[in-house]
């Protein structure tokens, strides 16, 4: 059992209001694959979580592997790595922004394009099934957006924070959080959210909008055996 329940968010979620959408082997969850990349070991995996976790995947797939601080088994590859950081709420300045609008199924190829050009972190098409996303549009084009993503029980994270680089600097992707933590709290909820711990700029942008520091985490990826049912007992 976790110390608190953002020690392992996304079984938190996937155990909780995001069980709709968890697939499982044995101990494993996972996110439908064209939701979100997110999937969650037990907090102390076994040999037969990482044989369930390869099986799930698929040989040679690489998974990511949130928060594991723990050493991968043998004939499997870190593909990536980097250190994070966890923010919760400690104050925000919540409020609705009258710019503003809801983002929906119709938004998600003007969504994604954004995404890609930004490179927020992952967003895939049917990410957006996963809470409230807002955006602001000029001209019609959509310029920033933000929304919800990992749900653990009483919290919400606030993710895929990004603007056009054209429009950097207006302050459009403060509003924004700001607004989606408004949506957040009025379910009696907390915002929580993540980022690189190299990512200077935005924890100090965080940091001053209300957010502090809970925990340093961890960002990996690894690739599973090639050989099928290498790790099954």
């Amino acid at each position: 059992m976790s110390a608190h329940i953002l020690d392992n968010p996304a079984l938190a979620s996937l155990t909780g209001p995001h069980a709709h959408f968890a697939e499982r082997r044995g101990r494993v969850l996972r996110y439908p694959v064209d939701v979100s990349p997110w999937l969650a070991l037990p907090d102390e995996p076994d040999a037969d979580d990482w044989a369930d976790l390869a099986a799930l995947a698929g040989p040679g797939a690489e998974v990511p592997l949130p928060g594991f601080r723990g050493e991968v088994p043998e004939g499997w590859e870190i593909t990536f790595q980097v250190e994070g950081v966890q923010l919760v709420d400690d104050g925000l300045a919540a409020a609705p922004d009258p710019e503003a609008v809801r983002l929906g199924p119709a938004d998600v190829p003007e969504m994604l394009d954004l995404v890609a050009r930004t490179q927020p972190g992952p967003f895939e098409r049917r990410t957006i099934e996963l809470g409230t996303y807002l955006g602001i549009r000029r001209d019609g084009a959509l310029i920033a957006m933000a929304g919800e993503r990992l749900h653990p029980p009483g919290w919400t994270e606030i993710s895929a924070v990004c603007t056009d680089p054209a429009h950097r600097g207006e302050g459009l992707a403060t509003r924004l959080i700001l607004a989606v933590a408004d949506g957040i709290r009025a379910r009696g909820e907390t915002p929580f959210l993540h980022t690189g711990a190299g990512n200077t700029g935005a924890i100090r942008l965080y940091e001053s909008l209300g957010f502090r520091l809970r925990r340093r985490t961890a960002f990996l990826a690894a690739r599973t055996p090639e050989r099928p049912g290498a790790l099954v007992p």
